[in-house]
Order: C-alpha cells, then structure tokens, then sequence
C-alpha cells in the first residue's frame, strides 16, 4: 500500500492514525505493544518514530511505501 506525504516526514503514530489502524493517538501505545513493525528492515517500538519518503514500513503482514 503507498502512503503519500505532504510534509519532511510523518511520524510512526500519525502513520498508524493515517493508515487507519487506529482511531485515536492514546491506541498507538497499545498498538505497537502488541504488534511487528518493521521501518526499512528494523524493528521499532517508538511512536514518535520519523518516517520519510522512500521508508518502507511493514505493520504485521501489511507493507507500505511511503511516498511525497
């Protein structure tokens, strides 16, 4: 799936709001708990993760490219 950004970066919590994985900033915390994300290759567990155009983000199964 291709994410498109209008910003420098996005954040991995706006990521999962934008993506609609979830609905509200106080589920990012829980979400990431208890799912795989990987951002290029790397497994993460902070929200306020930047992501940029060009970042590959796999959420479980789901991939998304991140585009400008």
């Amino acid at each position: 799936m291709q994410i498109k950004i209008y910003t420098g970066y996005i954040t991995l919590g706006q990521l999962l709001k934008f993506a609609g994985l979830i609905d509200t900033g106080g589920q990012v915390k829980e979400f990431i708990a208890g799912n795989s994300i990987l951002i290029n290759g790397e497994a993460t567990e902070q929200r306020g993760k930047k992501i940029y155009a060009g970042d590959v983000v796999q959420i479980n199964k789901t991939v998304f490219t991140i585009t400008r």
